[in-house]
């Protein structure tokens, strides 16, 4: 599918507005009650803002078309975004966890419980909408920017059931211990996404190939023309964000006029981009019959002596 990209911005226009929201109900959930581990969920929403400032800055420069210096368009910029974010992530639960253990050597009785948690949970439904239409979003337009926004926002919900849960408990129990303890359990779960995000962002900064089930499409369509005599070799692809790069060998009968095999390429590379929407397609033509076209196979070439100079003829 190609979309404009300068229009998922109003995705994380949508993050920032919940990110306000989000922060001031539960800011009033902890001074209500003075429980750490709503002062966890808070400060995670502290970096939820950050998070989709962040995300609305990445989108606006992937958006921009290619220049001089940027040939292949500026995608990759999504892959910082969201490395980025998992840092938050990061700092957020060592924030959380220094709380906790704080708390968890001096224990303090809670207050207010019932309306603390009552705006603690208006606050996770609005953190759950926006993270479901982010998530929806993100995984239609190929953004791992939204989709980190959106797994982002879906752990603070998951903080928050936590740190209701836990609250709940102290306030029926009288175990106040209980508090901190589930604000650092919070905190583990919030390093575990972070990592997630992290490794994610540095396997697309690392020129990752297609995912599986794409690369399965592309080699069927190989097939059904090796099947006709034709061959394939230095098939490449890889990944950009949204952005989808295939190239390759192909090989044809020495004899073909320059036409026959330029429209052969023609035809494969429009099959190609209708079975992977928006794949940018390069393809190389060489002779079946040359010796000299199976040396390239690899993704280094060094130069043979033969191979210096025009060619002969």
């Amino acid at each position: 599918m190609v979309v404009d990209r300068a229009s998922l911005r109003r995705f994380a226009w949508l993050s920032i507005g919940a990110a306000v929201l989000t922060i001031s109900l539960k800011s009033l959930a902890y001074w209500l009650t003075g429980s750490v581990g709503l002062l966890s969920d808070a400060l995670e929403s502290l970096v939820n803002l950050a998070a989709a400032i962040m995300a609305l800055v990445a989108l606006t420069l992937a958006a921009r078309p290619p220049d001089d210096e940027h040939t292949y368009g500026h995608g990759k910029i999504e892959y910082f975004s969201s490395g980025a974010e998992g840092m938050l992530i990061l700092v957020a639960a060592g924030s959380i966890a220094y709380a906790a253990i704080t708390r968890l050597l001096n224990p303090q009785p809670l207050e207010q419980v019932g309306a603390g948690l009552i705006v603690s949970v208006v606050a996770s439904l609005i953190n759950l909408g926006a993270s479901r239409v982010l998530l929806s979003a993100g995984r239609r337009y190929d953004s791992i920017t939204l989709e980190a926004d959106a797994k982002h926002l879906m752990t603070d919900v998951w903080t928050s059931a936590g740190v209701v849960l836990g609250v709940l408990v102290v306030s029926v129990t009288g175990l106040n211990w209980l508090d901190p303890v589930v604000a650092l359990l919070v905190a583990a779960n919030i390093i575990r996404e972070g990592g997630r995000l992290i490794q994610r962002s540095v396997l697309g900064l690392l020129d990752t190939a297609l995912p599986p089930e794409e690369y399965s499409r592309l080699e069927t369509i190989l097939e059904g023309y090796r099947q006709d005599g034709l061959e394939f070799h230095a098939v490449r692809t890889r990944q950009a964000a949204s952005r989808r790069f295939a190239s390759m060998h192909v090989l044809v009968p020495g004899h073909w006029t320059v036409k026959q095999g330029h429209d052969m390429l023609e035809c494969i590379e429009a099959e190609i981009r209708a079975a992977l929407p928006g794949v940018m397609v390069t393809t190389h033509l060489e002779p079946l019959e040359d010796p000299v076209s199976y040396r390239d196979c690899t993704l280094e070439r060094h130069a043979e002596p033969d191979e210096v100079g025009h060619p002969s003829g």
